[in-house]
């Protein structure tokens, strides 16, 4: 292999180029400034993406991730720059994104005396990164970020952190770069126990009430065809994490619904009434148990999942199988007879019944005045045909667009799982908007969550991405507000906001808005935004006290789940 001199900075972009990375998400500084300057080189072989701030660029970079199911990159400087992303790398973390951070660090010299910008980026980022290393030397270059990119997107993925002083950026040496392949006492993928499959393909085959749980990890794992392929052989209701949303199809007729606090009232009530539970690349979060010693009391428990560290850490599996779901559901598929549940999935069917009157249709089809966040949905989505990509923020818009939204594709919801991030929604959706230009992108976002990072109005405005942004605004913190009316006894502690003009504020961007206060103008409005070819922005003024259900009281058994007030 031909070497030639380089700068460390050069590297750094080299090596980029060599992992075939298109985007880049990023904020400038000192530390990271040559850097910045080697990539100026490059324009015509890479986009970078300036944010408003970096927070907004490592939002955007998991956007871009979860569409593409490739690493997102993000660059930022020293100090303040560094721990600004610290809130969407530990996101990442628990929502298993893959992303390749590359800080600039004061010079080696100056580490550990409290120079202008330092911070201990390795230390803060520690907890919340799958791996993490400071570079000090530009020889490490080339081999560490091959590493990065490695440890990033295999086995159960994860954001790295690479810290890179600013005398290894002005360094030269001969670079030479290797693709990481393998790395010694790391075991991305377990080997899949044969006889561990044919044990939970006998208790399967011989189950009453079997139930299928699937989350992130099936479309992580690019297993949409074989879970399909499973529940299709088997019978089985399949029901979805938040994360799994769109791993199969909506209105697949074994698509049961969603599981968890907010999710529908048959995959939470029958849990346990059920005799099996098949677990697919989920981790049984407590938004999904609820109170754990109550939950699945009838099952047996097969867990299918790549991380050695989820299984047993909630709830116990009796057939614990390690791997890659798609290696996995494929030699459970191939062991499973072909059967049908057809009594056991009409509970299902008459629970939804329930639902549907109690709360569905009053939510998605209101008879009063107000303005719903379900209607808005329904509209939204019927409007693109269900083929849009869906990017949501964090509360109660979060829960209705997930439960009335439907899909048709994988990789069609991103959103913030496990941290619950607010001011994640508008950020992902300009990276998801990058990932997948060629797909509609609408987000959903509550006005408190908009607030946090309504300044990369200007990177969409900038870049011209044709991202549909819906601002439910209810002038509160609704999901707070919804806590405090149902458990403290309706004292709405700092949870009402006075809105600034959302509208005033887009324009003032140059993207193009509207503000919709009566549902006369609802259809036409929505219609507007999405035929629309550049960003635009819609404001929906919904009822001030409109809340979600049905709901799990926190603490509380699945089969507690409260239809109503």
């Amino acid at each position: 292999m031909t070497t030639k001199k380089v700068t460390g900075s050069q590297a750094v972009i080299l090596s980029l180029l060599e992992e075939e990375v298109d985007t880049i998400f990023g904020y400038p500084g000192g530390a990271i400034m040559p850097i910045y300057d080697a990539l100026y080189d490059h324009n015509d072989h890479v986009k970078h993406i300036l944010t408003r701030h970096e927070q907004g660029a490592i939002h955007a970079a998991e956007g871009y991730a979860r569409v593409t199911g490739k690493p997102g990159v993000c660059f930022a400087t020293s100090g303040p720059g560094a721990t600004n992303l610290i809130t969407g790398i530990a996101d990442a973390m628990l929502d298993s994104v893959p992303l390749v951070c590359i800080i600039g660090q004061v010079a080696s010299p100056l580490l550990g005396t409290d120079a202008f910008q330092e911070s201990d980026v390795v230390g803060i980022s520690m907890p919340v990164t799958k791996w993490n290393y400071q570079i000090t030397t530009p020889e490490e270059i080339p081999e560490t970020i091959a590493k990065a990119f490695y440890i990033a997107n295999s086995g159960r993925p994860g954001p790295v952190l690479i810290d890179i002083t600013k005398d290894a950026q002005f360094g030269e040496f001969d670079f030479e770069y290797k693709k990481c392949t393998k790395i010694r006492s790391y075991l991305p993928e377990q080997p899949i126990n044969k006889f561990k499959i044919k044990e939970a393909a006998d208790i399967i085959d011989n189950a009453e009430r079997p139930l299928l749980l699937f989350g992130q990890g099936v479309i992580i794992g690019r297993a949409e065809e074989e879970l399909k392929a499973f529940v299709e052989k088997t019978g089985i209701p399949a029901a979805w994490t938040l994360l799994g949303l769109s791993a199969l199809p909506t209105d697949h007729p074994l698509n049961v619904g969603m599981l968890g606090m907010h999710g529908n009232y048959g995959p939470n009530q029958l849990t346990n009434h059920a005799d099996v539970i098949i677990s697919v690349g989920m981790r049984f979060d407590d938004r999904v148990t609820g109170k754990v010693s109550s939950y699945a009391t009838e099952a047996k428990i097969i867990h299918l999942e790549i991380d050695p560290a989820e299984i047993h850490k909630i709830i116990r599996a009796d057939v614990p199988i390690l791997g890659n779901s798609k290696k996995s559901l494929k030699l459970l598929t191939d062991q499973v007879k072909e059967n049908r549940h057809d009594e056991w999935l009409a509970r299902f069917r008459e629970s939804d019944k329930t639902e549907q009157e109690k709360i569905i249709q009053k939510e998605l089809f209101p008879e009063k005045p107000g303005l719903t966040m379900g209607e808005v949905v329904r509209i939204a989505g019927d409007k693109t045909n269900h083929e849009a990509v869906l990017v949501t923020d964090v509360g109660q818009h979060q829960m209705v667009a997930s439960r009335y939204f439907k899909f048709r594709h994988p990789r069609s919801n991103v959103t913030s799982g496990g941290l619950g991030t607010m001011g994640f929604g508008l950020p992902a959706a300009m990276g998801a908007q990058i990932g997948a230009p060629d797909r509609k992108v609408i987000a959903f976002i509550g006005d408190g969550g908009f607030q946090m990072t309504i300044q990369e109005l200007g990177t969409i405005a900038q870049n011209k991405l044709p991202v549909k942004i819906v601002v439910l605004n209810n002038n509160f913190l609704g999901m707070v507000r919804q806590w405090q009316q149902l458990f403290f006894e309706k004292r709405y502690s700092f949870t009402e906001l006075q809105n600034p003009d959302f509208i005033a504020i887009a324009k003032g961007f140059g993207i193009d808005a509207h503000k919709v206060e009566v549902r006369d103008d609802l259809e036409s409005s929505i219609q507007t935004m999405i035929d629309h070819p550049g960003p635009y922005m819609l404001e929906v003024v919904i009822e001030k006290e409109d809340n979600v259900f049905p709901m799990v009281p926190s603490g509380a058994s699945v089969s507690d789940i409260m239809l109503e007030l």
